[in-house]
Formats: C-alpha cells, structure tokens, sequence
C-alpha cells in the first residue's frame, strides 16, 4: 500500500476532478505491476496496472488506495476490469466517497466472490486527497496561502520590493506549487505591485489557471497578465460592470467573472471558490498579497499554509507582514497549524502545515 501510495503521487497537479489513485499487483510478495490515475479522461490507476500485469494478474492480489469505481463516466467502471482480470483479492487503502462509488464498488467486487479488505493505511490514503475530499464535503477547493517573508515576518520592504526575499531554490519550490495547483490566485495590489506572470517557469508541468481579485477592474492594460491570456488563462473576479472595461479586457482573451459585492465591496471569496470548484479547480494556490491572505483567513476559507523565511530583517513600520487583523486579540485564539513540515530549501527556511480546525493554538 506504501508504494500505491508513492505511486499515486505522480498524478498531483494533473488529475483534478479526479482523486489521486495508484495501484499495485501482487504474486505473492512480489509487485508484478503498478499504475497511477494521470488524468480525468484517462485509464485509472487499478486498469493501468492491470493491463501492466497482463496474465500475470490471474489469481493476484490488487492494492489500491481509493475504493475502484462501479459505475460509468468518462471511462467504463473500473470493478469490471478487475473482475475480468481474474484477480483473486483487493485491499482497498479508503471506501471513496463520492456519491457514484461510496461502497458500490465495494459491494460489487464482494459479490463476484473476491475476497476485499478496506481501511489499510486510510490515513496516508486520505492523505493523497484532501483537495477532492474538501470539495465532496463542503463544494469548495482545497486552499493553500503561500507566501514569503523576512526573519522579521514582512513580505516586502518598506519601499515595497518583495522580488529576490526567496533564493533560487525557494523559487523553484513556488513553481513546483504553481504546477500541483488548479488556480493560483493573487489580489489585484499584487498586480499593480509586482506585474507577475504567476506561470510555472521554474518546474515541471502545466501552468494553471490565473485568477486576479479585481473588484474595480484596475490591472493596467499593459499587464504581462493580459499580454500572455492567449497563452494560458486569466481569470479577472470583480464586481464592476463597467461594460466597456470588461469588454476590452474579454477582448485580450481574459474572462471576467463578476460578482455581487461583498459587504466591504469586494469580491466574496466563497462564491468565487465555489465556481472555482465547479469549473474543476479543486487546489487554489493563494499568492497574496496581505489583505487577501488575511481575508482568507479570516473567513475560514484557508486549509494550509505555506511559508518561506529568508534569512534577513527588512524592518519597516509600513511593511505588510502575512496577515493583517484576524479578529483575535489573544493568545488562545491563534490559528494553529498542524501536521508541521520544517525544512532548509536552499539559505531559506520553509514550513508547510495544515489550519487546525479545533481553532486553539497549542502552547
């Protein structure tokens, strides 16, 4: 289960709508063949294995981490091939809870006579999916707040540079990120601040989708935003209806995606993410700027945070550090991280954990 686990892991950044799955064949102790979901469309990871295996399947044991599928969508239901293959037992690392599958498959395998086993390290299962899984439970992608900061917490210097705080490998981490995303997503201060591409230059894969919180639609037309929307999508949330902006911004190839204004007037971000998730954006990767991780965070809408720490003091009283006012005037309302990953990536100092939902910090 371990190495279907390994395995499914090649598919982050490519399989959304689809869950991360991988897959193995067993003859005895030995794996014989193994397959991963690479994309919705494609074979899933139990057919890629088995057609792997070839007559090596019959009578083998298949490991796989989320439940196969028993009914039809792009491709035809998963428990028939492996019926027809002539395997003998399925361990099954989580029961997927998709309303299409939630035990069919199961059900299915079981009344064909093989022998099934369900909840093998369904943790680290449910670990490969918590973009899909999120969306099944609440309609919402998975979001993830990224960020770079000083060693005093800004993330710019007072005169507002903020190019160059990450080194090189630190640059090529937040591109690796970009690629394992749906949508990257910045505020329109962002913009105006830095002109970014937010492209995936720096790794391998796909450029996802680039969205702009842009409530008065100020990006300048000479944005390298909207020079490269042919090249790959753009997406502009706002709530202005000024039809002649949003025409000439539709006519560089960018979409305009308008809204009605929040409370304060801006974009509501759980509309936007739920369209996101309905569009098939299951990971939003937010690259700021402060007020828009701040909203995020005060909103509840945040699942993960992730931050690189240069080792250098910016200094500055007008400099914005991660997040602005939460709310929380105390210590025992702080918003905790759990599940820590702490490591040197390059001169800098990266840390990735998950938002405890409990909502009390741990001191």
């Amino acid at each position: 289960m371990r190495q279907a686990i390994r395995v499914a892991r090649r598919g982050i950044g490519s399989t959304h709508p689809n869950p991360r799955v991988g897959a193995v064949v067993l003859r005895g102790r030995e794996v014989v063949a193994s397959g991963y979901h690479l994309r919705a469309g494609e074979a899933h990871a139990e057919v890629r294995a088995l057609t792997q295996a070839a007559g090596l399947a019959l009578d083998a044991t298949v490991v796989v981490t989320l439940e196969p599928c028993a009914h039809f969508g792009r491709t035809p239901p998963c428990v028939d091939a492996i019926v027809r293959s002539g395997v003998r037992r399925v361990v099954i690392g989580m029961r997927d809870p998709n309303p299409l599958v939630d035990g069919r498959g199961i059900d299915r395998l079981r009344r064909e006579g093989l022998d099934v086993e369900v909840g093998l390290l369904e943790p680290e299962c449910r670990a490969l999916n918590p973009p899909y899984l999120k969306q099944l439970e609440t309609g919402l992608p998975w979001v993830t707040l990224k960020a770079m900061l000083s060693l005093d917490g800004k993330m710019a210097s007072e005169s507002g540079e903020s190019r160059g705080l990450g080194g090189e490998a630190e640059q090529r981490l937040a591109h690796r990120l970009r690629a394992e995303s749906d949508a990257v997503l910045v505020g329109v201060g962002t913009v105006l601040a830095d002109d970014p591409l937010l492209t995936v230059r720096l790794a391998r894969g796909k450029t996802p989708l680039r969205v702009v919180l842009d409530s008065t639609l100020r990006t300048p037309s000479g944005a390298r935003l909207l020079a490269t929307a042919e090249e790959s999508p753009v997406v502009f949330a706002t709530t202005s209806r000024g039809k002649s902006r949003v025409r000439e911004i539709e006519a560089r190839g960018a979409s305009v995606w308008v809204f009605e204004p929040a409370a304060d007037g801006r974009v509501p971000l759980a509309p936007l993410l739920r369209r996101l998730a309905g569009d098939g954006r299951y990971a939003v990767l937010v690259e700021g700027g402060a007020a828009v991780h701040t909203t995020f965070l005060r909103e509840g809408l945040a699942d993960r945070i992730a931050v690189g720490i240069a080792p250098m003091i910016l200094g500055g009283a007008r400099a914005s550090s991660l997040a602005g006012d939460l709310g929380r005037s105390r210590l025992s309302e702080a918003i905790a991280l759990e599940s820590l990953e702490v490591r040197r990536v390059g001169r800098d100092l990266w840390i990735e954990g998950s938002i405890d939902r409990n909502g009390a910090s741990h001191v």
